[in-house]
């Protein structure tokens, strides 16, 4: 039997197209396997595909996938999947909570309609332990490809890596077979020079599909928990300094993180499977 599944492209994190980070989104009305779902994502070959099942009664669920594996939080794909929801399935609404995996539900709130809308998601903290800088792996260094030493590091499912400042940042030129040998995603962040943002990072996934993500939503759960305690701030703007580049609002509640943003759909389409 050929399933006919109907899916968005967006740019999230973004006000234009081919800016931000790009998403693939699939609403399901019946539950596909597992299988396919990856399938999907590899033949999609984005750095997420999200997979949103409408459930009688029930919250959505929502699922990413990379092209090799499914991920425990995306943030950028949720960013994606609520605005699909948000003009595609249910125009009316201004909230939407999915239900997940493997962190619980995750809440998004919609502000103002059409190109202005802006959606705001409510993700866990997850700052992770502060670890030796001298412990940061060989491969790692090496194959960011800077002489600047590291000021802090700090493990959570991501390894996050701060150095002095943003030209460091923007400088960086990764040897991703190096940063391949490592085993979890790599976060690099330094303070903006920028009076429009308060920190600025880059995000590596080499063994991901993926070599280098655009805008990682779930990468400012734990960038933006170490530089509110650095500015004693628990509002700022940070700047993914990718190619595509992307703008994030953050603010600090409790143990939860607030990211705002925008998105833009660029594509929409049917897979034949």
């Amino acid at each position: 039997m050929t399933r006919n599944l109907k899916f968005w492209q967006v740019d999230s994190f973004a006000e234009e197209a081919f800016k931000g980070n790009p998403a693939v989104v699939f609403v399901l009305r019946e539950e596909i396997p597992d299988r396919l779902m990856q399938q999907i994502a590899i033949e999609m070959n984005q750095s997420e595909t999200a997979f949103v099942l409408l459930r009688d009664s029930q919250n959505p669920l929502l699922r990413w996938f990379t092209p090799t594996f499914e991920i425990d939080l995306c943030g950028h794909a949720t960013l994606a999947a609520a605005h699909i929801v948000f003009t595609e399935i249910y125009p009316d609404l201004s909230r939407i909570t999915f239900d997940t995996k493997f962190v619980g539900p995750l809440a998004v709130d919609k502000q103002g309609n059409g190109p202005e809308a802006r959606y705001t998601m409510d993700f866990p903290s997850r700052l992770g332990e502060k670890i030796d800088v001298a412990t940061i792996p060989a491969c790692v260094l090496e194959g960011l490809g800077t002489t600047a030493r590291p000021v802090e590091a700090y493990k959570a499912r991501d390894l996050m890596i701060v150095f002095e400042n943003d030209q460091i940042i923007t400088d960086i030129n990764p040897d991703f077979n190096a940063l391949a040998k490592y085993d979890a995603f790599i976060s690099v962040t330094a303070p903006s020079s920028d009076p429009r943002y308060d920190f600025v990072s880059r995000f590596f996934c080499a063994d991901d599909g993926i070599s280098e993500d655009p805008v990682t939503g779930s990468a400012h759960c734990t960038l933006t928990p170490y530089w509110g305690m650095k500015k004693n701030k628990t509002r700022m703007t940070a700047y993914q300094a990718s190619k595509r580049g992307g703008v994030l609002d953050l603010e600090i509640v409790g143990d939860r993180i607030l990211i705002s943003g925008k998105a833009v759909t660029v594509i929409d389409g049917t897979l034949n499977v």
